[in-house]
């Protein structure tokens, strides 16, 4: 799958939740959840997606990603 943001996006499992959480670091309050990691990755595209689109609605600065480009899932 070809992503469309370069963002790092980590990727857990909740058993609290009982669900996989992603989260976007370089994006604060960037995150979402899915019954499988793909799911929540699928997600989080979205969301980033939305994040940056606020960001502009708000004059505010859009961070770039800090790092490469990765899934990351623990």
């Amino acid at each position: 799958m070809k992503r469309k943001f370069k963002y790092r996006i980590e990727v857990s499992y909740s058993q609290e939740d009982d669900c996989y959480i992603a989260i976007v670091p370089e994006l604060k309050g960037c995150n979402t959840f899915g019954d499988t990691p793909e799911e929540a990755v699928k997600e989080v595209e979205t969301a980033i997606e939305l994040w940056i689109e606020l960001a502009k609605e708000m004059g505010r600065e859009i961070p770039g990603p800090a790092s490469k480009p990765y899934i990351f899932s623990h």
